[in-house]
């Protein structure tokens, strides 16, 4: 699973790091390392606020090795996997060939396309409705759009598909492997967004040609965001967006 091969990817550069701040906001969440990196996730909290503890653990993870909380990666429960996976985008040092560029820019689409979108990009949205033939957008709750289906349909239609895009949220939630096996015919396949760990060794054997993510530049301003509850439009200048071709 791409979870397990990015744990067995970044361990090693976790070795004497500890996690010295953790956030986990409505939005997103944040884990700052004790040698200043920080990485970020996508914060599910559907059905995670039962109770009035949403980490069991809260108040007793600064100071952990960076390896235990990265680790989390692999438990059942979606708080904890994404504090896994921001602690191994903290990890997840960007490859020399990550440039900051446009997606829009680096996915080709044509009149001829069908297009495959796995969580809503709003930016791509427009684009993509103008410049392909069909776009199917695959969401939990979706819209009244014709073009938005409900997400347990991905797997009857990405098949079809031309160029497929899907959420780095798709890590968290243990969907990615499932989604990534239904793309054989895609000439194009990104996976998007500032949960996406910038880690070509691990999706390029699976037929990802695309990665976008974000590097934290200013790690006080991202946890500032995150603990007041803001998201991607609010990191602004404090992350930079990263795009690696594989």
């Amino acid at each position: 699973m791409v979870v397990d091969d990015l744990l067995e990817l970044l361990a090693p550069r976790a070795e004497r790091r500890t996690v010295s701040e953790v956030c986990v906001g409505l939005a997103y969440t944040a884990v700052r390392l004790d040698d200043g990196r920080c990485g970020v996730a996508f914060t599910f909290h559907e059905d995670v606020c039962e109770g009035c503890t949403v980490v069991k653990e809260a108040g007793t993870l600064a100071g952990r090795p960076a390896l235990e909380l990265a680790g989390w990666v692999k438990t059942l429960d979606a708080t904890s996997i994404a504090l896994g996976v921001a602690t191994l985008n903290a990890l997840a040092d960007p490859p020399a060939s990550a440039t900051e560029a446009d997606f829009t820019e680096l996915i080709p689409v044509g009149p001829e396309d069908v297009v495959g979108m796995v969580g809503y990009f709003a930016p791509l949205v427009g684009m993509l409705r103008e410049r392909a033939a069909r776009l199917h957008i695959f969401e939990r709750r979706p819209r009244e759009q014709g073009d938005e289906h409900p997400d347990w349909t991905a797997p009857l239609l990405l098949p079809e598909c031309d160029v497929v895009i899907i959420s780095g949220t798709a890590v968290i939630n243990r969907t990615i492997d499932g989604l990534l096996a239904h793309t054989a015919k895609a000439r194009e396949v990104a996976v998007l967004g500032p949960s996406t760990p910038l880690a070509p060794e691990v999706f390029a054997g699976r037929g990802v040609t695309l990665l976008g993510g974000v590097q934290v530049t200013d790690a006080e301003r991202v946890l500032r965001v995150v603990s007041e509850g803001g998201g991607t439009r609010r990191f602004g200048s404090a992350v930079r967006k990263l795009c690696v071709r594989l």
